[in-house]
């Protein structure tokens, strides 16, 4: 079964790559009629795809799967068409391949210059979000990379659909179907094999938990950008609007809580904790959130007592953790001790707090006075995203075209040779 798997990968990886020369050549006109095509063949294809996610979710249900999980996993028209218009709105967006960064001449007539081309071969390994599989899918080709797509067993269902789907819109543009792949494999040897095919794939990039994100950083022989863990903080100061504090803190963790950007703990100024929490729970405990504090924030509001672990956990669910600091350093401490670097906010008017969280917080987005959950490539203008990228190089934040590109120097000569 091994040696199977094996070369099964590996016949979806040197297919994706032989893809490679026709995808780097194709214009801005080309790609967008082929995203134009998958959007319109989404929509068509709505019965479809929602016949298939329904024996993901009822697979779900019988595995016991949370409901934030299964949330995640759903797919219902309005979401589908979402997935279209994300496609769509990447054709407004300026295509970066082949654009000339800088330029500049050297002594001896060298014209030097960076261009903007394509990675190659991107791969995702994701879990239950079949959205991913679009919105990787028009990303790669829009910056001209071929992608190879490793869903999690759960939506195996809902992405052989939509592959298919996107490989029939890539044959009536008359390009090549390998241009995006599906391991449609359930075996972990899979993934396994995946991780090593650095002789075909060009860039890994994991989409999930902390323990899977792990786990291809560890075991990955393929450059490896990291994204999307998650434990997100908001800071209500002492010189906060609480009106807007309670909006920004409720909507943080609420809107939709089984997501990367939503906030996982807390953290409020000792002078105001007495007036925005009790309020601030109750609307808490109306959406069916439990409620974890520190010893001072259980002796103004009804919590379970939190522990050390709940700090640093993201927690994807309807579970917060509180604490009250003294002060804006006690925050920005906290937050960089237990974060992940993702999206961290402060609440204030004043604006010397303000900037001070800015420069001293380490997080790939830190806002002031709006809610975590804007962290997003749709949000940021991006037309949609690979990922939120939580590491320091090559990307940061959400990833959207640009950060699918690499550069290559372009030299123009007139015959110099050298001494």
């Amino acid at each position: 079964m091994e040696l199977e798997i094996q070369t099964y990968v590996e016949k979806l990886a040197g297919r994706a790559k032989d893809t490679c020369p026709v995808l780097a050549s194709l214009s801005s006109t080309q790609k967008n009629l082929l995203l134009a095509k998958m959007a319109s063949l989404l929509e068509a294809g709505t019965k479809k795809i929602l016949d298939a996610n329904a024996i993901d979710i009822e697979n779900a249900v019988k595995k016991g799967l949370t409901k934030t999980l299964i949330d995640r996993l759903t797919l219902n028209e309005k979401r589908i068409n979402g997935m279209a218009d994300g496609l769509r709105t990447l054709l407004a967006l300026e295509d970066p391949v082949g654009k000339t960064l800088s330029m500049w001449r050297r002594p001896n007539g060298l014209e030097i210059g960076q261009q903007r081309v394509p990675l190659g071969v991107v791969g995702i390994i994701y879990e239950a979000r079949p959205n991913v599989t679009v919105d990787a899918a028009g990303l790669c080709l829009k910056a001209g990379n071929a992608v190879i797509l490793k869903g999690g067993s759960e939506a195996l269902d809902s992405n052989r659909i939509l592959v298919q789907i996107l490989q029939q819109a890539l044959v009536e543009c008359n390009l090549p179907p390998d241009a995006v792949q599906l391991i449609d494999s359930t075996e972990r040897e899979a993934t396994q094999v995946l991780m090593h095919q650095n002789r075909y794939i060009d860039v890994l990039i994991p989409r999930g938990g902390a323990g899977l994100i792990k786990a291809v950083v560890e075991n990955s022989t393929i450059p490896v950008i990291e994204t999307g863990i998650g434990n997100c903080h908001t800071y209500i100061d002492n010189d906060a609007d609480l009106a807007m504090a309670r909006n920004i803190a409720y909507n943080a963790k609420v809107q939709r809580p089984g997501v990367c950007n939503a906030m996982e703990t807390l953290l409020v100024h000792e002078q105001v904790a007495e007036d925005v929490l009790p309020q601030l729970a109750a609307d808490y405990r109306g959406a069916g959130v439990e409620l974890r504090g520190c010893p001072a924030t259980c002796k103004i509001i009804n919590a379970k007592p939190a522990s050390e672990e709940d700090w640093a956990t993201e927690f994807l669910d309807l579970i917060l953790a509180i604490k009250i600091v003294k002060d804006v350093d006690e925050a920005i401490a906290h937050i960089n001790r237990y974060g992940t670097r993702h999206s961290e906010a402060i609440v204030t008017n004043n604006y010397q707090k303000a900037r001070h969280f800015l420069a001293s917080v380490d997080a790939a987005a830190v806002y002031v006075n709006a809610s975590t959950r804007f962290t997003d490539g749709y949000e940021f203008g991006f037309g949609a995203e690979i990922g939120i990228s939580t590491q320091k190089l090559h990307a940061r934040g959400p990833m959207g075209l640009e950060s699918l590109t690499t550069i290559k120097y372009i030299i123009y000569g007139e015959g110099q040779i050298r001494e």
